[in-house]
């Protein structure tokens, strides 16, 4: 869930021929939080497993992340104060002691904890990596550096699948993100001087109400929507009878998806009105994923998910930081508590549905979440342009 639109309505994003400063540092931090978030999945299937508990008792982990932002966001000042610098390397240091957790916890007790250790890590990366790239090439270093968060999530549900393959406990593939958080921890970080940036509107007077609420209510209805997939493809593909490790694997077709549409679809959302047009394939894939009993079916489904679903979140990340009037730190901590609420409302709501109905009939959750979408999309559109 980590993005910038390279284009959206309001918003151009430069593409300077090069970019310097702590990219690197930020692009590793990335993508460490892209293959954790893209591995709840398969963690939840085989942390079930591994504890002997349900399925739906675990989705908190999904929340975990969720609480991490809405307790980080209205924090970020007092979390920033000494430099950004210093809090992405403090928040790489917090991120590897939980998922070290996490992938070794004999028990629930530990799962918790180390859960809420790696939600309040992530989330603060999340907060520190625009703080440091900022300046007019800021659009594009963050274009870039979030390809390495789309590249690391392919290779989350990979991981869990080979290690599950081996006839190992598929959490251990936690563990592959600390070399990658120990070079974010001892490398040192430049640019620290962002840490306060000033707070400059994106334009004169206050924001608009209406608008600002249907801009916030996208994205939490967007990011809802990406979770639902993320959270629960393991889980939809093993009820199709696939086994664990095949589970595991097939359910990369969600971020390939992702990944595929955020690469090269930057210049083709340029020329094609892609808030529809990828609501209507994500509302249509989660159609198929609730109706099949295919582990193919679904697998291909999930994949044209990913595809609906890669422009939505960055093209309202972006239309709600343009938003007339509105500071932008202030758009950067609404947009992390949009992605917050909805990370912690979305795949609760699907996990109850599934506990009354079945999982099957529980992904069709997804249909409402993308009609609303477009539906707040479309009224934007008409204020907008309504004197």
């Amino acid at each position: 869930m980590i993005g910038t639109a390279r284009h959206s309505g309001d918003v151009a994003i430069e593409t300077p021929a090069r970019a310097s400063g702590p990219d690197l540092s930020v692009g590793v931090a990335l993508a460490v939080v892209g293959y954790l978030l893209t591995g709840i999945g398969g963690l939840i299937a085989v942390l079930a497993r591994d504890l002997a508990v349900p399925v739906q008792s675990l989705t908190w982990i999904s929340s975990a992340f969720a609480i991490g932002l809405l307790v980080v966001a209205p924090l970020g000042g007092l979390i920033l104060r000494r430099g950004p610098g210093l809090a992405l390397r403090a928040a790489a240091l917090i991120v590897a002691a939980g998922a070290t957790l996490l992938a070794l916890a004999p028990n629930l007790a530990t799962a918790v904890a180390a859960a809420t250790l790696t939600g309040l890590g992530t989330a603060t990366i999340v907060l520190a990596a625009p703080a440091l790239l900022t300046g007019p090439t800021a659009g594009f270093r963050l274009t870039r550096v979030n390809g390495a968060a789309s590249a690391a999530a392919i290779l989350a549900p990979a991981g869990y699948a080979g290690l599950e393959q081996l006839g190992l406990d598929g959490r251990l593939a936690l563990l592959a993100t600390l070399p990658l958080l120990l070079v974010v921890v001892t490398r040192p970080v430049p640019g620290t001087a962002a840490a306060q940036p000033a707070e400059i509107p994106s334009a004169a007077g206050r924001p608009p109400t209406g608008v600002l609420a249907l801009r916030w209510s996208r994205l939490v209805l967007v990011v809802g929507l990406e979770f639902c997939f993320t959270v629960f493809a393991v889980t939809r593909l093993r009820n199709t009878g696939a086994p664990m490790a095949t589970a595991a694997a097939l359910a990369i077709a969600f971020p390939l998806g992702m990944a595929l549409g955020r690469t090269f679809g930057s210049r083709l959302i340029q020329r094609i009105p892609a808030i529809p047009l990828g609501a209507g394939l994500a509302a249509a894939a989660g159609l198929v994923t609730a109706l099949t009993e295919s582990s193919t079916a679904t697998t291909l489904a999930l994949l044209a998910a990913g595809l609906g679903v890669a422009p939505l979140y960055p093209l309202g990340l972006a239309d709600l930081m343009a938003t007339p009037g509105l500071h932008r730190t202030a758009g950067a901590s609404l947009g992390a508590f949009a992605s917050g609420v909805a990370i912690l409302i979305a795949p609760n709501l699907l996990a109850r549905l599934a506990v009354t109905t079945d999982l099957r009939a529980a992904f069709l959750v997804t249909v409402p979440l993308a009609a609303a979408a477009v539906a707040t999309w479309l009224l934007d559109r008409r204020r907008s342009v309504t004197p």
